[in-house]
């Protein structure tokens, strides 16, 4: 059974586009065939293949967040019963 195909039209930066083929190409595929396989992927996921965020924590935010779970789980670190309690620590 013969494949029929259609013409997708899209609009993109040209920097993007020229960084995109690039990049493609040093993985051996064009453009064209990356997308497909973007739109193929994502019928098969039944959305958008890759999580979508709002924002990425830089390295300062990452290392805070495992700092914090790292004392959660510390059975030895100090506590406090409120933000007034820290804060009045944080004062001495």
């Amino acid at each position: 059974m013969r494949t029929t195909t259609t013409n997708l039209s899209i609009r993109m930066n040209v920097e993007t586009k020229k960084e995109a083929e690039a990049m493609f190409d040093s993985l051996g595929m064009s453009l064209t065939t990356a997308i497909n396989i973007f739109i193929k992927q994502s019928l098969r996921t039944r959305g958008i293949p890759f999580q979508i965020t709002m924002d990425t924590p830089n390295a300062v935010t990452l290392a805070a967040m495992e700092e914090a779970r790292q004392l959660a789980k510390n059975p030895n670190a100090k506590t406090y019963a409120s933000v007034e309690d820290a804060l009045a620590e944080l004062k001495k």
